[in-house]
């Protein structure tokens, strides 16, 4: 892997939320009290059965076998938690012990986001860049696949080559029968999405996995849930203090959703997010030595949508032999934007795209956000299960054509550069299984002071989500960080990482109106 992908890599373990058209965001459940076992539950040396009662589940034993520097083992949780007899599924979880057993405070879970970023791959990661010398010491580090996710019992939709065509292909809405055609592809991938996940599709859930966060924590030994989470990681453990507010610990929520908008607002609001963070890219490139765009900002704005217009209408050509169509260069401009370290790698492409017509670097930074290698096959699953999490926690809006258009052209009032791509494609409309869910907000009640990270600049999540998410928890802190780029812990320097980690250490929220820069 060239060096260039390493670093981009890094940026996408943080968890690039879907992007609009090709599903939803996410949900929130209306908090309810903990409906598992007690905190105080133990867990003794008994296996779970396949299927059986919420308390055999609770009461299965957990074996650590060595995997490289960590410890991994699998436990059993209920493939469907209203009904624990119907089955179970495999959950893969990964831990770092502590450093300095005798002053363990216990266990730190932690998720990347998503939904369906790998928490496994993710752990390497968070303990060499991420998280601090003092947390290391005290916590053991423990990671997860989310159910449907990676080594967990996970998401399938059929070979590499059927689900790139699905990911990648070019999809241009402009008539009802269009509109059909498309909507007439995705319903047969979601089909072949059930066929091949059987049972689980209906039950990858948001609630779902945040109960299983409940059951870690009982089988780890914890009275209360330590817990940090990155974008949708903010949602999951949100929807973990709803359901389970009296074993609330120390949770950490950088980089939020805001738990009560619609799946409409959340596409229009991070469209929004996206274009300013362009907007502010732009004014970097302008001002920096190489900078192929030129004009006015609004110019240089369209001078990128018009290299992925262009993409659209005619491939760019790379030195491979492969072709870049309008998804993937829009692929390789957004990864870009969720640090404003890789401004730079933007720039590069954006050169190389204007100036030479071709688009390798975009081909490359496409890749990443995929998670796809260069000769087409997926590392992860991670897109398959990103689409499944989402259409359960969100319910779907159809539309016809006209009513299509007329929500683009509401995103365009404020995000006019990709309105297109947020609006005119089909979404969880199509997908085998329906959400049920109606999105809230969570509040709550009882729990201990839960901390709250935004960054102003974020593109994914808007920092509007983070001031909501804080405001909606009875006990919810907001620390804000001044940057650019998607998530502030371990990127934000020592301002936010001493409040996090004084917070998780300590229990100590940072006072009310704290803003670092």
């Amino acid at each position: 892997m060239p060096a260039r992908r390493h670093r981009l890599a890094a940026v996408v373990a943080l968890a690039a939320l879907a992007l609009a058209g090709c599903a939803a965001p996410r949900e929130q459940i209306t908090p309810v009290q903990s409906a598992g076992p007690s905190a105080t539950t133990s867990a003794p040396s008994a296996s779970a059965p396949a299927g059986g009662t919420v308390e055999s589940f609770y009461g299965q034993s957990v074996s650590w076998s060595a995997c490289g520097d960590f410890q991994c083992a699998t436990i059993s949780a209920p493939l469907n938690w209203a009904d624990p007899s119907a089955g179970s599924i495999s959950l893969a979880i990964e831990r770092r012990p502590a450093d300095d057993p005798a002053h363990r405070i216990g266990s730190l879970l932690i998720n990347p986001g998503g939904p369906g970023s790998s928490g496994v791959d993710f752990l390497s990661y968070a303990v060499t860049s991420v998280l601090g010398a003092d947390v290391l010491a005290d916590y053991d580090v423990v990671a997860f696949d989310p159910r449907g996710v990676g080594k967990s019992s996970a998401v399938e939709c059929g070979p590499d080559s059927q689900v790139d065509t699905y990911l990648t292909q070019d999809v241009t809405i402009d008539s009802q029968a269009s509109l059909d055609a498309a909507r007439a592809k995705a319903t047969a991938f979601g089909q072949a999405c059930q066929e091949d996940t059987g049972a689980l599709l209906a039950h990858v859930d948001t609630a779902s996995a945040a109960r299983d966060m409940d059951l870690m924590r009982a089988l780890l030994g914890d009275d209360q849930l330590h817990y940090l989470g990155f974008s949708y990681g903010t949602f999951l453990g949100a929807t973990y203090a709803g359901l389970f507010p009296k074993n609330v610990g120390r949770l950490v929520l950088d980089g939020a959703l805001d738990p009560s908008l619609t799946s409409d607002q959340l596409s229009e609001q991070q469209a929004q997010g996206f274009e300013n963070a362009l907007r502010s890219y732009v004014q970097y490139c302008q001002n920096a030595p190489g900078c192929p765009l030129t004009g006015s900002v609004s110019h240089g704005m369209q001078q990128i949508a018009d290299v992925v217009d262009r993409a659209k209408q005619r491939p760019l050509s790379t030195s491979d032999g492969h072709a870049v169509n309008g998804t993937l260069a829009f692929y390789g401009v957004i990864v870009t934007l969720y640090n404003d370290d890789y401004w730079p790698l933007l720039t590069q492409a954006l050169s190389e795209a204007i100036n030479q017509h071709t688009g390798g670097q975009l081909l490359e930074y496409a890749d990443v956000y995929l998670d796809r290698t260069a000769d087409g096959t997926y590392l992860s699953n991670s897109n398959l299960a990103i689409q499944a999490i989402n259409c359960l926690d969100y319910p779907a809006a159809s539309r016809d054509y006209q009513q299509m258009v007329a929500f683009r052209d509401q995103i365009a009032r404020t995000a006019p550069t990709f309105a297109d791509w947020f609006a005119m494609a089909p979404g969880c409309e199509t997908w085998p299984v329906q959400s049920t869910r109606t999105p809230a907000p969570i509040h709550a009640t009882g729990a201990a002071p839960i901390l709250v990270v935004g960054t102003t600049g974020d593109p994914a999540t808007p920092y509007r989500w983070a001031q909501a998410l804080a405001d909606q928890l009875d006990s919810g802190v907001l620390l804000t960080w001044k940057g650019q780029g998607h998530t502030a812990y371990g990127r934000a320097g020592s301002c936010i990482s001493d409040a996090v980690e004084t917070y998780l250490l300590t229990g100590a929220t940072p006072p009310v109106g704290t803003t670092c820069s």
